[in-house]
């Protein structure tokens, strides 16, 4: 059996390439996804990490305990991070090297004016601080010098590259608030991770660094390293013993990387979802082409094996030779699709990157769940569909194989296969419809349709051969139009519903996702257009980029006296403790709040706003069960102490004035930033926007690329940035969907013309031309993939409907809102891949001789 095995694998190369096609873009797409879900998480991490290798022990100064001393900065004086304790920590038993460091982040403008790579956590900037050699070992130069006074600025290779800078150029960067120029004078190399992975460096003199992240002649931090066999817990027991205790502490290296890697996992677990989501859909659909290629092949060779049955050979023989062809196959098609894979993981960060919203860079991470995957699909998803037909055409009798290779499913079975997926579709479109009513999206209601959704789809595949005839039936007026090709066209596709539906079942998977996306994401999207629409009075909104900065006080007051504005409102963003949680609060000034926000106030108004008084969402004072007039407990910001607030007014929801309305000056105090300003309200004369006016504004705030400065369109469109990220992932299934789909429609249909090799050359000896049985060929194709495209569409559409309610729970806005130009663009696509998946088999079936065709047993 072993010898007959691998006889077969020789003497049908031509037949086994489409099954190792199938199985390679199997294993591709899935270990592919997944070294592209290892490598950009380790990327992320990357660009979020510090490496504390050679770190022993940090100091740094301790955070003043809460009250009203941690409302005021710590002064000079209690600041110990100096030269004179870094000369004292140098003393200290255990220690080999003492680095003191002042650092913080700046973002940087590229040459031609854009912000560059600005990301949280991805900009760090330090000060030069040279040991004895006068070199800072921890920044190499590779050309010019070091910064040596306020005016002067050194950055990484990478930056230079990035920002396409030279020696000599100035160089426009914000820290915090106002906008800095400096020259370019040096360039240095950095093994900082959160920089080699699409970050960026910027370094100043020590003098100015001190100024900046921390004070005139103090450091933000002092790092030790360890002298050869010196424990760090033990050195940090005795660098505690010279710190003064109540204003400094230490802390070991391996505490700061544990700390780190807990920040950082919880940062990008998020970031492996996506690409998981692909592998998962592609093990989904791959798997479909693979189960159906070896059912075919199998039910092709039912002759073949009912043969070996009547010369001796038992069903475990028969079964263990097909399984090892498989497995064979599995390893071969194992191998190639992990090397596909890997092509496939390094273009998706270019496929996957936005101009606003770029994939960290980083080498391919090769872990063990990519390898084992490509093997457990590539051999034991083909093992398992060959396994399933050898079984099944083993338990044939010899001489009922023998007599016909047909073999329709019986009644019997059929029948199961009819309750077994009404047992499926009843609960799944049960539950869809009862979230009909549903009033939020919380963690249950999502559960529940997700199950309810896998209900249906693992529904409609069961129901799929059944629905097959029926369906197809349907389209013969519209095949009718081609002719006698058309019609035995139709009944070709008729002719086994379960070959049909099996391949079918890769386009109605994928359609039905992305109908069903796509829907969700169109009415989502348009429900925040609306949302924010409805909530911004402002033709311009000037923002700050991460929570952590703030617009310079100074440029507000520029704002206002550009050309062109005639409001320019400060807001102040903060934290809102509740008893409920962390909510938003916006401190604006009373009196232009509504020449910038549409606040739609069911009682109250924004004109009492004032020390003390707040106004609250809807949403918020029907979770604190409050109305005007009313208190309310609550935390402002930094401040660690409850107060009692006075509601003055409740308004309808309203993203741009967050879940709480304070006056500026009150939220302002008690921010994180004392006195800041995170935006800025504009409305311009007459309403105009124009790139005149926008390029003015950037100028009012010095062009700072820690500041966006948006249209009312732009900051719409970004209002509704996640389904941006849903859209994506919807096209991507698309794709995935599309390829695989194509492969198993040439496949069954390869497959088909070799059973019908005599048929074929029958209707060409009675006068059918070649062009004739082309037609006939891609209209079979196009027939099987409407089949699948509209059973798709009707369960995605169905899917949306339902799940749509729990967006419309959770946001009054929301309406379905069919996206006509992408469903018409699914379908279409999914009948030219139809039309063009057939090519070369009915070029092959066209290309028979007649009189061999009809010759050939």
């Amino acid at each position: 059996m072993l010898k007959t095995a691998l006889r077969n694998l020789l003497a049908h190369k031509a037949r086994q390439i489409m099954t190792l096609l199938a199985v390679c873009l199997g294993v591709a797409f899935v270990s592919g996804t997944l070294v592209f879900a290892d490598s950009t998480a380790e990327a992320h991490r990357a660009a979020a990490s510090k490496s504390f290798a050679d770190i022993a022990v940090t100091v740094t100064a301790k955070t003043p305990p809460p009250g009203a001393a941690a409302h005021q900065q710590t002064s000079a004086l209690d600041d110990p991070l100096d030269d004179a304790l870094a000369r004292r920590l140098a003393a200290v038993p255990g220690v080999a090297a003492v680095r003191p460091s002042a650092d913080g982040s700046a973002a940087l403008n590229a040459a031609d004016g854009t912000p560059l790579r600005v990301n949280p956590g991805a900009n760090p900037a330090a000060g030069y601080v040279p040991g004895k050699d006068g070199k800072d070992s921890r920044y190499p130069l590779a050309e010019g010098r070091a910064p040596m006074n306020s005016g002067e600025l050194a950055v990484d290779r990478g930056t230079v590259a990035a920002g396409h800078f030279r020696l000599g150029d100035t160089i426009t960067l914000a820290t915090d608030g106002p906008v800095m120029t400096k020259r370019l004078v040096g360039i240095v190399t950095t093994e900082d991770t959160r920089v080699t992975a699409g970050g960026t460096l910027a370094l100043f003199d020590k003098a100015t660094a001190q100024k900046l992240f921390a004070s005139p002649g103090h450091y933000t931090g002092i790092e030790l390293s360890a002298a050869p066999g010196t424990d760090q817990f033990a050195l940090s027991r005795r660098v505690t013993g010279v710190l003064p205790a109540d204003r400094a502490e230490a802390t070991t290296g391996a505490a700061q990387a544990a700390q780190q890697a807990l920040y950082v996992d919880t940062l990008t677990r998020g970031y492996e979802k996506l690409p998981l989501v692909f592998a998962g859909v592609s093990l989904f659909i791959g798997s479909f082409l693979i189960i159906n290629t070896f059912t075919m092949l199998v039910s092709r060779r039912t002759r073949e094996i009912a043969l070996l049955r009547a010369i001796g050979a038992t069903r475990r023989q028969v079964s263990r030779s097909v399984l090892l062809e498989a497995l064979l196959v599995g390893l071969v098609a194992s191998a190639a699709g992990f090397l596909l894979g890997l092509g496939i993981a390094s273009v998706l960060p270019d496929i996957l990157s936005t101009d606003g919203n770029t994939l960290p860079q980083g080498p391919l991470v090769l872990g063990p769940r990519p390898v084992v995957a490509a093997l457990g699909v590539g051999v034991g998803v083909t093992v398992l569909a060959a396994w399933l037909p050898s079984r099944r055409a083993a338990k044939v009798a010899p001489i009922e194989a023998l007599r016909t290779t047909d073999q329709p499913p019986s009644a019997k079975r059929s029948r199961i296969r009819g309750v077994a997926g009404l047992a499926l579709l009843v609960p799944g479109a049960g539950v869809l419809v009862s979230l009909s009513g549903a009033k939020d999206a919380s963690e249950k209601n999502l559960q529940n349709a997700m199950s309810g959704c896998a209900l249906l789809v693992a529904a409609l595949i069961v129901l799929a051969p059944l629905l097959a005839s029926p369906m197809i039936r349907l389209t013969g007026r519209l095949t009718g139009h081609f002719g006698i090709t058309g019609h035995l066209a139709q009944q070709n596709a008729l002719r086994d519903p379960r070959r049909t539906a099996a391949t079918a079942a890769t386009l109605l998977i994928s359609t039905a996702l992305v109908a069903g996306l796509a829907v969700i994401g169109n009415s989502t999207g348009q429900a925040l257009d609306r949302q924010a629409a409805a909530g911004l009075g402002a033709d311009y909104v000037i923002s700050s980029r991460t929570p952590t900065t703030g617009v310079d006080p100074a440029a507000v007051r520029r704002v206002a006296d550009t050309t062109g504005v005639r409001t320019a409102s400060a807001v102040t963003d903060s934290t809102l403790f509740t008893g409920g949680g962390v909510r938003e609060i916006s401190g604006v000034d009373p009196h232009t709040v509504h020449d910038v926000m549409k606040l739609d106030f069911v009682s109250g108004s924004a004109k009492d706003l004032g020390p003390g008084r707040i106004a609250v969402s809807r949403t918020l004072a029907r979770g604190s069960d409050v109305t005007t007039g009313g208190h309310l407990n609550v935390r402002l910001g930094r401040n660690q102490e409850f107060r009692k607030y006075t509601v003055v007014g409740v308004y309808k929801d309203n993203p741009v004035a967050h879940d709480a309305l304070g006056a500026r000056t009150e939220v302002a105090h008690h921010s994180y930033l004392p006195g800041s300003v995170q935006r800025i309200l504009v409305r311009t004369d007459g309403g105009a926007v124009s790139k005149t006016t926008e390029d003015r504004l950037r100028t009012a705030v010095g062009n700072s690329p820690l500041l966006k400065v948006q249209d009312r369109e732009q900051f719409v469109h970004e209002a509704a940035g996640t389904m941006g990220d849903l859209l994506t992932l919807m096209y991507g299934m698309l794709a995935i969907g599309i390829v695989i789909a194509a492969l198993g429609i040439m496949n069954t249909l390869a497959m088909s013309v070799a059973e019908r090799t005599r048929e074929i050359g029958v209707l060409r000896a009675i006068g059918m031309d070649r062009s004739g049985i082309r037609r006939m060929i891609r209209v079979e194709a196009v027939t099987v993939a409407a089949f699948g495209t509209l059973l798709g569409l009707a369960g995605g559409l169905f899917g949306a409907w339902a799940v749509g309610s729990l967006a419309n729970g959770a946001m009054p806005q929301y309406s379905l809102a069919l996206p006509w130009g992408t469903l018409l663009l699914v379908c279409l696509l999914s009948l030219a891949i139809g039309a063009l998946s057939a090519t070369v088999p009915a070029r092959r079936a066209a290309a028979l001789s007649p009189l061999e065709a009809v010759a050939e047993a």
